[in-house]
């Protein structure tokens, strides 16, 4: 890991995270234990509302997905024997994956149900698929149940089997039957597949893994990375209507940086280099507010300006892994808790000129809370 500087402002920095994590066990995750809950599913809604009501209103719940689901299971993963009762919502999370999403005719896992528990959109796609993984290697890791670890063999054998399209790359959506939708590889399965092995990795020994885990990467640089500016598309090269996510550069920069395997490869050399444009184009230097979407065409600029939680907490995961970078995680850290922090939950997203434009909380995004302030422990120790 690379040397992080420590200065005088520690103790603040500390004392400013401290204050962050409560409001995230005492506030956000109790959301999902109760109002968020759907006890005769044993799923989590979609989505609350400001008020803490299930979304969308009036309207009953519409769908669940596996991804949401998957994502849940990693949160209450994590938590055991931080958070009372997260060992047993973490079961309940891992039972209704495979009661609920397995396809038990075609194999792998559904996108989503109804709001009977029936089967909804019965396409499989590699998000899914990988958060599944990656979930399953965290629970795996605290519980080490032979059942966990069978379901995370299986994703395994699903994705290479099924996804993989022989060049380092993966389809990112197939038919239910793994028929082709002609979908090729796009950008954001293909990172958080990245994440699920190296979660596999954390937890096991597996050469295969490794190997496809460079692969992956290799192809990555090979048929996404802009070879002018070093960022990662999110669509292939010379693919029509392509642009860039500063908050997916930060995300992808964290994980190659954190791993000894992927760091010096020349995906991860590119990330670097591309570190401080992605910086200058997409972080609002007055706020810190991350940038949705780019365009590198000939005009550039933004194409999203919509400020997401999401994209602010990957991008101060992946400060706390720049060199000298203590004054830029306290400041980015105190954005995140004035400008998307509140004393009742989150504000998902901002508009370009920073007002509120979404007050629902997803079910999805603890998740990306929860790995920024691993990070930050990480960081802080």
């Amino acid at each position: 890991m690379p040397h992080v500087s420590r200065s005088a402002s520690q103790p603040e920095l500390t004392a400013l995270f401290s204050d962050v994590q409560q409001h995230f066990l005492n506030v956000i995750v109790p959301l999902w234990q109760g109002p968020g809950w759907n006890a005769e599913l044993a799923l989590p809604y979609e989505a609350l509302d400001a008020e803490h009501q299930p979304l969308p209103l009036p309207l009953p719940p519409q769908r669940y997905r596996a991804m949401a689901c998957a994502r849940q299971l990693y949160l209450f993963a994590s938590l055991i024997g931080q958070v009372a009762g997260a060992e047993e919502r973490a079961a309940a999370l891992f039972r209704s994956l495979q009661r609920h999403f397995h396809d038990a005719e075609h194999g792998g896992w559904f996108y989503s149900i109804d709001p009977h528990g029936a089967p909804l959109d019965q396409r499989k796609d590699l998000y899914t698929h990988a958060f599944i993984l990656f979930a399953c290697a965290h629970y795996w890791d605290k519980v080490r149940e032979p059942l966990v670890e069978s379901v995370l063999k299986a994703a395994l054998e699903v994705i290479g089997l099924r996804f993989a399209t022989g060049d380092g790359l993966y389809d990112a959506s197939l038919d239910r039957d793994w028929s082709s939708l002609n979908s090729g590889p796009l950008q954001n399965p293909l990172m958080h597949l990245a994440e699920a092995f190296l979660a596999t990795l954390s937890v096991r020994e597996d050469n295969a893994v490794e190997r496809a885990l460079v692969e992956l990467c290799t192809a990555m640089q090979k048929r996404f990375i802009d070879p002018q500016h070093g960022v990662l598309m999110e669509k292939p090269l010379g693919a029509v209507d392509n642009w860039f996510e500063p908050g997916h550069q930060f995300e992808w920069y964290f994980l190659l940086e954190s791993s000894a395997l992927l760091r010096g490869s020349k995906l991860h050399a590119s990330l670097e280099r591309a570190f401080a444009f992605t910086e200058q184009l997409g972080v609002d230097q007055q706020s810190g507010a991350v940038r949705a979407m780019l365009d590198l065409g000939p005009d550039g600029g933004s194409r999203d300006a919509t400020q997401r939680i999401w994209a602010q907490a990957e991008y101060l995961r992946a400060l706390t892994l720049r060199p000298d970078s203590e004054a830029q995680v306290l400041r980015q850290l105190q954005a995140l808790q004035q400008g998307s922090l509140h004393e009742s939950g989150w504000f998902e997203c901002r508009d370009e000129s920073g007002q509120v434009s979404r007050r629902d909380m997803p079910s999805t995004t603890p998740y990306h809370l929860a790995t920024c302030y691993r990070g930050l422990v990480d960081y802080l120790r």
